[in-house]
């Protein structure tokens, strides 16, 4: 219990004195996961919403994949995302390879699926009367779109969210794809693994009590926003 007393009170001076290593570590866990869900965002607001307000041929398996990928496991997205990249890779000569970009990528390939989803969710669950009372009062194809588009808003944010508790937690892909580089890919999570395996147990507690602060911020705007988006 010593240790575990002492480890706490060492993170803590690691904190408040600005260790340069500790925040180099949170520095690029903050820019790799912001990029990350920035472009699961672009890439999965339109399809989630045509999931989830469009009828097509296809449909059930479509949905049926996409929270087949909520599931996949992150090792397996690392290790894909490094046969595309890696020297020998169809992209290895965009040195992409343990670089912050690499890891973007395999990021938002994490987080692409849970935007997707709960878009998709969101539309379904908006109120059925919706759009006949729209195109009751007129408005157009596009106009009902856009509308039903601003209703979801809320149930975006709620995904981005999600998305951002999953991707800032990821050890796997960044381990695989970042190759843990300090100063350079070393997040928050690879550099717990590492820190810990090597005794150093002070650095892991910090970057722990930064992780655990990130994750009970995302459950607080999470538990306001669906309070917001229930009235």
């Amino acid at each position: 219990m010593e240790y575990i007393l002492d480890g706490l009170r060492q993170a803590l001076v690691l904190l408040v004195s600005g260790d340069p290593q500790t925040f180099s570590a949170i520095q690029v866990t903050a820019i790799t996961s912001l990029l990350a869900i920035a472009a699961s965002l672009g890439l999965g607001v339109v399809p989630g919403f045509l999931l989830g307000y469009a009828t097509f041929p296809g449909k059930r398996a479509a949905r049926t994949f996409v929270d087949s990928m909520l599931s996949f496991p992150t090792v397996v997205i690392g290790l894909l995302v490094y046969a595309f990249i890696s020297r020998r890779g169809p992209l290895g000569e965009m040195g992409l390879l343990y670089s912050v970009t690499g890891m973007v990528i395999g990021l938002t390939i994490l987080g692409l699926p849970i935007i997707v989803a709960l878009t998709a969710s969101a539309v379904e669950n908006l109120d059925a009367r919706l759009r006949p009372t729209l195109l009751t009062l007129g408005a157009s194809p596009w106009q009902v779109v856009a509308t039903t588009l601003w209703e979801t808003r809320f149930g975006i944010m709620l995904a981005a969210m999600a998305a951002f508790g999953r991707v800032v937690s990821e050890v796997g892909i960044a381990m695989i794809v970042g190759g843990n580089i300090k100063w350079h890919t070393r997040t928050i999570t690879t550099a717990i693994a590492l820190e810990t395996s090597k005794g150093e147990f002070a650095m892991g507690i910090a970057l722990g009590l930064v992780l655990m602060v990130v994750a009970f911020a995302v459950n607080i705007a999470v538990s306001a926003f669906r309070r917001i988006s229930e009235k």
